[in-house]
């Protein structure tokens, strides 16, 4: 490098830099998103998809400008996660593009990967919202046109690119005002300047060690089982949790001291406390601790301790066990498909939960990737479900928001089979889609039956809130239960039936007939029949039915027909 060009082996440099940079910053990053829930954040997403990447580039022991584009476009593509990784991805596919012939890196060169990587990017999206990472990218590719013929050597120049970006990020707000109300910038924005710091840093000098972590896995599992940390690294062995019948109502300095106690000898608190009553949950290793502090405020009820540790152990040999009968199952029927002509349609599903599973199995899902929510699959995972359905034409349900940039671009990548993305953002969606194949019909009549199908009902998630912020009006704490339905949040409150009872207030009209709820993990069967008697006790028009999901995070998934 001289001061005014980047050589190939600088660029790999900067490129791993600006890897490492972002994933370092990823919790950060995590915590600028507005939708409280407990979701595969921006951060997490941005950060895997560079490193599927940056794995790639860090191989390259000769590098050359042409093999460092295509290492950083086919990692990114493959390993793009969640809508800001699918659209980072293509940032890098359309920067890539527009310098791979080159045998150096100039301001004209950097100036044309801008702004190609730019157009890129807003065609990739259907929709372009402003405000976003895309508004963040085209400022700086305009500020990079803008200087390209300037006295600026190639520091100061790409310096002033970087400025740059930070002030359209400081900006987002003001085009967005659900940013605004929460008094944050825009995530995907953040996650790229991040990006286009660490590349800065590197090449003014201010970072030289850079380390790129392991690989993880692909997503074939839910994210609990994906990266299994040992017992040992467990901090808090001791999940307690109890109810405190107070002799009089705490005050709220009394209760931040006792909160503040709580989180000295633990983490993972909640508190929630009323006039007569308050609940805690907290993981602690002096389980009797936290009951000697609650008894100076009343009696104890519901107490219950379960130890995280072996639970942990036994887990792990059960997942071991899972996994390795899955590879085995897998393998079987990826040999006798090998055999049989492909049939006509194919269905691959997004799903979370053993028993939204085997519903998905029973409507004549073929692959189901395993992740939604929690760690959203990336486009290889999709890629690798493509490759095992024996199909002419197969059919993918995301079910998530979150997972449809992905399915499309993984659709983009193939071939040798013709992909149908249906953009179920839903679990109940992706139901509802299935239920509306007809066997008989071809595929554009399935097409337009499915998407009949999952239109034609309303759903809604009851999960918790993560963390503090204000959205659409709403006060949200951290540990708050939150009804959600297709507009956006409609019910926040401390108890799951009343929340989902709320929730569905805004979901049943004149027209409903049939209420459908899937219910999670941590909720029992009991309870969710006692919460279907009372649907059906304040809907006696309705009819109500009740499923196990089995699904992490969502105490009920549900659908309003």
């Amino acid at each position: 490098m001289n001061a005014h060009t980047i050589d190939a082996k600088t660029f790999q440099q900067l490129f791993l830099a600006g890897a490492n940079r972002i994933n370092s910053q990823k919790d950060y990053i995590n915590e600028l998103n507005v939708f409280p829930v407990p979701d595969g954040d921006t951060g997490t997403n941005m950060s895997l998809t560079i490193l599927s990447a940056a794995r790639e580039v860090e191989k390259i022991a000769d590098p050359t400008i042409a093999t460092l584009c295509k290492a950083i476009s086919s990692g990114s593509l493959r390993g793009a996660r969640g809508n800001s990784g699918v659209i980072l991805s293509q940032l890098f596919r359309g920067f890539t593009k527009a310098i791979s012939k080159a045998d150096s890196l100039g301001k004209e060169e950097i100036s044309k990967g801008f702004s190609r990587a730019v157009e890129t990017a807003y065609k990739a999206v259907m929709k372009p919202k402003e405000g976003t990472i895309l508004t963040v990218a085209k400022g700086m590719a305009e500020k990079a046109v803008e200087l390209e013929d300037s006295d600026l050597d190639l520091i100061p120049y790409c310096e002033e690119i970087l400025s740059y970006g930070y002030e359209v990020l400081s900006k987002t707000p003001d085009m967005l005002p659900v940013l605004k109300e929460a008094g944050v910038v825009d995530s995907g924005g953040q996650g790229l300047m991040e990006v286009i710091q660490g590349v800065v840093d590197s090449l003014t000098g201010k970072v030289t060690e850079i380390v790129i972590p392991e690989s993880t896995s692909a997503v074939q599992t839910p994210v609990m089982e994906s990266n299994p940390a040992s017992a040992a690294d467990i901090k808090f062995g001791y999940c307690t949790e109890f109810i405190i019948m107070l002799d009089q109502p705490m005050t709220e300095q009394v209760e931040k001291e006792f909160k503040d106690y709580l989180l000295s000898i633990g983490d993972s608190l909640v508190v929630v406390a009323d006039e007569d009553i308050c609940k805690v949950h907290v993981h602690t290793n002096h389980p009797g601790q936290a009951f000697e502090k609650a008894l100076t405020f009343g009696a104890l009820s519901n107490m219950k301790i379960d130890n995280m540790r072996l639970e942990h152990q036994e887990k792990l040999i059960k997942d071991a066990e899972k996994v390795a009968a899955q590879q085995r199952e897998e393998e079987a029927q990826e040999a006798e498909a090998s055999k049989e002509p492909p049939k006509n349609i194919g269905f691959i599903a997004v799903s979370i939960g053993a028993g939204l599973t085997e519903i998905f199995k029973g409507l004549g899902v073929d692959y189901l990737i395993e992740g939604g929510q929690t760690m959203n699959p990336s486009t290889e995972d999709m890629l690798n479900a493509i490759d095992q359905v024996n199909a002419e034409n197969i059919f993918i349900l995301p079910n998530n928001k979150n997972i449809i940039l992905a399915a499309e671009q993984a659709r983009d990548l193939t071939e040798d089979k013709n992909i149908i993305v249906l953009p179920t953002k839903t679990i109940p969606q992706g139901i509802a889609a299935m239920i509306g194949y007809l066997a008989d019909a071809d595929v554009e009549e399935n097409k337009e039956n499915m998407m009949d199908s999952y239109q034609d009902i309303s759903s809604g998630q009851v999960t918790y809130a993560v963390r503090d912020t204000a959205i659409n009006g709403k006060e949200i704490h951290n540990g708050d239960i939150m009804g959600i339905d297709d507009d956006g949040i409609e019910a926040v409150g401390t108890d799951v039936e009343e929340t989902t009872l709320e929730l569905l207030d805004h979901m049943v009209d004149e027209e409903s007939e049939l209420v459908c709820l899937y219910y999670g993990e941590d909720v029992t069967k009991e309870q969710a029949v006692e919460l279907a008697d009372a649907i059906e006790e304040k809907y006696p028009e309705l009819e109500v039915e009740t499923n196990f999901g089995g699904q992490p995070i969502y105490y009920y998934m549900l659908s309003v027909e």
